[in-house]
Parts: C-alpha cells; structure tokens; sequence
C-alpha cells in the first residue's frame, strides 16, 4: 500500500463493534467489522439516523480528480481532517496522491500510526509537544517527510525555542489575504517571516502555501478575482523567494471550491528541470472532493456538471425516519444537529423509501440537537415510520459525527448493500 501501512489499515477491519458505535445493529455487537460484513448486511438493518457513503461514488470521484490532478500537471495531497478516515487516505494515495495534509499535530499522530510517510501540516505548528514529537518522529524514520507552515516571526522565534538540538524541519512561508484565516498580510511581511527562517538555525525555507477558500464563497466575478488576486500574490511571493531556497521546493494552495483557479495561476510554476536550480512542486490540497456534496461544493466546484464530462458525485447521505406528524405540513425526522452537518447548508429531502416520492416544495426548515424539521406543501405526506433520505452539504462537518460509517453499493437502489465499514478518528 503506497504511502501508508497496509497492516494497520487492514487490521480495523479486526475491530470489535459494540454500541458505542452510532446506528450498528445489535446483532453486531461482539463481531469484528469482518465477521460482521460476511453476514451481507443490508442498509435497512442499521437503526436511523444514519449517515452512508456510497461506494459507487467514492470510486468515481477518486478517479476523476487523479485523472484532472495529473493532467493539471500538480500533485494532490488531499486534506486528511475532511474524513479522519485512514481507510480512505489509503485509497487516494493508492490512487496517486502525493502526500496527505492534515492541520493538527494530533491528527498528523493518527496519521503516522498508520504509517502515512508524508505529511503536509498545514497550519503553524507552535505547540510544543506536538514539536517534540514531530522531531522525535523525524529522528525515528529517515523516511518520514513532514512539513508544516509559519505566517509570523514570533512563530517562528516559537519554533526555534521548542524545537530541540538538532532538530530540521521544512518550512513554507504562508501567504494570508485581507479578512481571510492565518497567513502573513502582504509580500513585506511574508518576506520577513521568510527571512527568520532562513537565519534559523533549525528551519529549512522549503516553499510557500496558503488557503484562497477563505476568501470567498462564491462564483461571482467578484470573488473569483479576489482569489486570482491572491494567487497571483502567492507566485510573486515565490519568485521572491526562489533563489533561496534550501531544498526542493513546494508551492501549495488548494481547496475544493477553487481547484481550477489555483491549476490556472500556479500550475505554471512546476517545472521537473527546476527553477532557477531548485525543483519546485505544485501541490494542490483539495479535501472535499472524495466525498463532495448534494450542497456547497456541488453549486461551487468545477467539477460538476455541466462544467464537465466527469462530475464529482455526492457520495453521501443522511437517512432519516418520520418519528412524528404532529402538525399539518410538518414531520419531525430523527436526526439533528448530533447526526447531520448544518453550517454550509440544510439537508435536502430526496427519497422516501415507502415509495411515497417526496412532495415537491418539501424542505428541512431546522436542525435540533436529535430532530430535522421536514416542512410539507398542502397535501404532502411522509408517513411515520418512512425513512426519508437526505442529501448534505460539507463533508468536514459530516464525517466529524460518527465513529463508524456503512459504505453501501447504490445509494438508489431499493434495498442498498453495506459493502464495507469505515472508521473515523475525531
């Protein structure tokens, strides 16, 4: 298994189920994930609420983004927080990907347990004991890669006191933007930061990096050059900086929301013969895409339809019962806030498995902690006990709330299979 431990990954399939995991029927409590998956379970013999990826998809979209990333000429080091999944950061690597990002020193632990060899922190690791244990791994595994980011000189003054004797680690510079996240204002004070690593003494200049997502949310023209306006800030940044480089370098940006504006302004940059001497790889961080959705990143991607002949596909969904009609024109369903994601967007009702389609105008109107709010037309009905699927919008905020997550075989299909379990790490 490239870039990861093939042992470890299989053995989750060695791990005892019991009720701590959310909607896994009691019949499978003592069973291991594979004793339990050689019975052929169905979907309908989990309890709702229960969230689903769909097989089908994960497969499609994988290929879709290796094929785009490689024909892009960048390389995919997809972010690793969206699922906490190693059995799916093993897919993508195997699939190509270049390394796995993470954004915490706690994730880049899982991550390691599971043998993934290169790490692309993206986030300033200040922390000291996660920057003792980053260089205690690197002193334990010649082959482990891992770079993180800075956006400050006082961070990097932080780095410097916490990191012990000896000690190299690759830095990338990180370029913010105006009302964005994290990231030095502006080219001066890049360049500062820039500048303390070079004089340390154990930091390497490996590159710089940033996040144009923060930026904007949409496709208007507006947005759309802010972030063609960072990036082209981002390659003035490294050109800046490209003679003084200590070591191959990486030029990284990347959502989900923006990929192609990203491959437009910095794919340009990768060149095997080396720029100026230093090789340099352009490393795009997209996260969202192995899963994408049925809400934000399906409105704002470029990789859907009708922008392309491969669509990424919503791999996900929320299946959910009517526990109550306790009102004209509203059915509570049993999952809320606990279960489902609700900050980019409310779940959309798309199927009813009685067979009763569901009335046109229907919508989730609120989330409580344990109930959906399924608002109804004149004369809509979804009886009680019907299970209503829902798509989702956000994966990140999906994948945090379960423990153990049912792969089925098709999502419409009449009776789903669950083909595979998988384990998440929040």
């Amino acid at each position: 298994m490239r870039g990861m431990d093939a042992v470890a990954v299989e053995a989750l399939g060695d791990r005892v189920l019991g009720p701590e995991y959310k909607s896994l029927p009691s019949v499978a409590w003592g069973r291991t994930a594979r004793e339990f998956l050689a019975t052929a379970p169905y979907l309908e013999d989990f309890a709702t609420p229960v969230l689903t990826v769909e097989r089908a998809a994960l497969d499609s979209n994988l290929a879709v983004m290796a094929d785009w990333a490689a024909a892009a000429g960048v390389r995919l080091a997809p972010h690793g927080k969206t699922t906490m999944s190693p059995q799916l950061w093993a897919e993508q690597l195997a699939a190509g990907a270049w390394g796995i990002t993470l954004a915490t020193a706690w994730q880049a632990q899982v991550a390691r347990s599971f043998g993934v060899a290169r790490i692309l922190l993206a986030n300033a690791l200040v922390d000291p004991v996660g920057l003792r244990w980053v260089a205690g791994e690197l002193r334990r595994d010649p082959g482990f890669e891992f770079v993180s980011w800075v956006d400050s000189v006082p961070a990097v003054e932080q780095l410097e006191q916490c990191l012990p004797a000896g000690a190299r680690l690759p830095i990338l510079v990180e370029l913010g933007g105006p009302h964005g996240r994290t990231g030095a204002r502006g080219l001066d004070e890049a360049l500062a930061v820039a500048d303390a690593v070079s004089r340390s003494e154990r930091l390497e200049l490996a590159g710089v990096g940033g996040y144009e997502g923060a930026l904007a949310h949409d496709r208007t023209s507006d947005a759309v050059g802010a972030v063609r306006r960072y990036l082209d800030e981002l390659v003035r940044l490294h050109g800046a900086l490209a003679s003084r480089y200590e070591r191959p370098a990486i030029v990284t940006a990347g959502g989900s929301a923006y990929p192609d504006l990203v491959v437009e302004r910095l794919a340009g940059l990768a060149d095997e013969q080396g720029a100026q001497g230093i090789p340099v790889t352009v490393v795009l961080r997209s996260g969202a895409y192995l899963i994408h959705d049925d809400g934000f990143y399906s409105g704002i991607s470029p990789l859907t339809a009708p922008h392309t002949g491969r669509p990424l596909r919503a791999a996900m969904h929320g299946w959910a019962r009517v526990v109550s009609r306790p009102e004209h024109g509203l059915a509570l369903l049993d999952a809320g806030r606990r279960d489902l994601p609700f900050d980019s967007g409310l779940p959309v009702p798309q199927r009813v498995s009685s067979g009763t389609k569901v009335p046109p105008g229907a919508a989730v109107s609120a989330l409580n902690d344990q109930h959906a709010f399924l608002r109804l037309p004149a004369g809509g009905e979804v009886p009680v006990g019907s299970v209503v699927r829902l798509g989702l919008s956000h994966p990140c905020t999906a994948f945090d709330k379960w423990r153990l997550i049912p792969v089925i075989d098709d999502a419409e299909a009449a009776r789903p299979r669950v083909v595979d379990l998988l384990h998440t790490f929040f």
